[in-house]
């Protein structure tokens, strides 16, 4: 399957916010035992932590592969971190594909996932009457540099409300360290936030932020299936980590202009 977003995205409008609107198009079976393949201007324009989020939802709509053509950005990203030379890969031109999405880039609007699918996507701005007992930022899927900065832009300054638990969890220990570097570790802790080591946690009903019974969490994981993240009563909706961020200081889920 071929995705092709062309355009410029609106402000504020994310990675994830792009892969949540594919999967609500075309469902969490939408490309079942399918490659998932993301071109156009919009994704050229991505960095690398844009790119990754979105390749990573793939199998949340089935996929068995996000991919996402080799090009400037990618060596660069992979620069310093290869020890060996590698081969590149790229579509044929003449490629044919099972179907192919024509997407304008700025019919993407800031998205969020309701229970307990993937794919019930709606704008984040209907769904400002939901709230929340918790927000979790961070996980495999929204956990790299550029999702703590987009976190901390709308942290900054501001109190997580007294009704919320938020908790930051670093992708790794290379992020969490550059997260200190940049002050950002700073913000998080003035606004009350609860940093983590990088973990899996409450993602997948671990520990550190388990639902119980009826609560509900604004989050950047990946996946919202019942009793995802705690007791089978709680509710999990999953959106970008400037809606989580802002939603953690409202006390439901809203957006960082509503702050203004």
């Amino acid at each position: 399957l071929l995705f092709k977003i062309e355009g410029e995205l609106a402000p504020g409008v994310t990675g994830k916010d792009v892969i949540l609107h594919i999967i609500g198009m075309i469902g969490v079976d939408g490309a079942l035992y399918q490659a998932m393949e993301f071109t156009g201007s919009a994704i050229r324009a991505m960095d690398m932590d844009e790119r990754m989020s979105i390749s990573n939802m793939a199998i949340e709509a089935g996929g068995k592969a996000g991919l996402i053509e080799v090009d400037d950005v990618t060596r660069a990203y992979l620069d310093g971190r290869t020890e060996r030379p590698y081969t590149e890969y790229h579509s044929d031109a003449d490629a044919t594909y099972a179907k192919v999405y024509e997407i304008d880039a700025a019919s993407i609007v800031p998205t969020v996932s309701f229970p307990h699918l993937p794919s019930n996507t709606r704008p984040a701005a209907e769904a400002r009457d939901v709230k929340i007992d918790q927000a979790v930022i961070g996980s495999c899927t929204n956990g790299r540099i550029a999702d703590m900065r987009q976190a901390a832009d709308v942290l900054r300054g501001r109190t997580v409300h007294p009704d919320v638990r938020c908790i930051v969890i670093p992708a790794t220990q290379a992020v969490y360290r550059q997260c200190m570097e940049e002050g950002l570790m700073d913000v998080f802790l003035d606004a009350n936030c609860a940093v983590s080591t990088p973990t899996c946690g409450p993602c997948l009903g671990g520990y550190m932020g388990i639902l119980a019974a009826g609560e509900r969490a604004i989050a950047t994981t990946n996946r919202n299936f019942v009793g995802r993240m705690g007791d089978p009563t709680s509710e999990v909706y999953l959106s970008s980590p400037a809606i989580a961020a802002a939603s953690a200081v409202l006390g439901h889920i809203g957006l960082p202009e509503d702050l203004d």
